[in-house]
Order: structure tokens, then sequence, then C-alpha cells
């Protein structure tokens, strides 16, 4: 039984299919994105509004990037939490994200248990909806 569906976005190819490795054998179901623009599209798609458990999303990439692409998740899909990946750390940038309502910043390369960890408290707390 799948633990959620993850959408990563990432224009680096070896680093999307590293996380999605990590994922898989946590039990995710993942979709790739290679940017923002193709991850908002990713989000609206088919039924993933509804199922994504988390995004994983990268700051530094072509067309849209990260900060806007976040922009778009949090005004179109508040209940999604958002956790960013980034190579390149910048604390200001991280605390004003964190403040904006990301779930969690981590800095590539990312420990497989970290991931995991992160993700799964994002996916867990996605569910907890008190009525």
């Amino acid at each position: 039984m799948a633990k959620g569906k993850i959408l990563v976005i990432d224009d680096e190819e070896d680093v999307r299919e590293v996380v999605r490795l990590h994922l898989e054998k946590g039990g995710f179901n993942v979709i790739e994105a290679t940017d923002g623009m193709e991850g908002i599209s990713l989000m609206k798609s088919g039924d993933n509004l509804v199922n994504l458990g988390a995004i994983l999303c990268d700051i530094r990439m072509p067309k849209i990037n990260g900060v806007e692409a976040i922009e778009v998740f949090q005004k179109e899909a508040p209940g999604i939490p958002v956790i960013v990946v980034t190579g390149y750390p910048d604390a200001e940038l991280a605390v004003s994200l964190l403040k904006k309502g990301i779930r969690d910043y981590l800095v590539k390369p990312v420990d497989r248990e970290k991931l995991l960890e992160v993700v799964e408290g994002a996916v867990m707390a996605g569910k907890n909806f008190d009525f």
C-alpha cells in the first residue's frame, strides 16, 4: 500500500532520480517535473490536486523558478505541503519561505533518512483535518 503521491520538481535529472528512488523505497508513488511550469501543470492534472501528499520543489530552475511555483501551489492548492530541496542554501530565503508556509527546507545532497522523515511528516500532517 502506497503512503501517498509525491510531486518532485527539479531541473536536474540525476537529483530527481535519487529522490524518486529514496521515496519509492519508502513506499511513496512519485511523479516528476523538470521545472516549475511543468510542476504546476502536473499539480493541476487529473486527480493530483486531491491526491498529492506533498510537493518537493527545487528553487533554481528555468521557466518558472521554485519561489514562483511555490506561490502558485500555496494559492491554488493550500492543503498540499511544500518542501524545498535546494543545492544553493540561502538562510534569508529559507526564513522567508518558512514564514510563508512551506513545510521544510532541505539542502542537497539530502540524506535518505532525513528526506523520508520530512516527507512522511508532511504527508501525515496533511491528513489531519479538524472539522
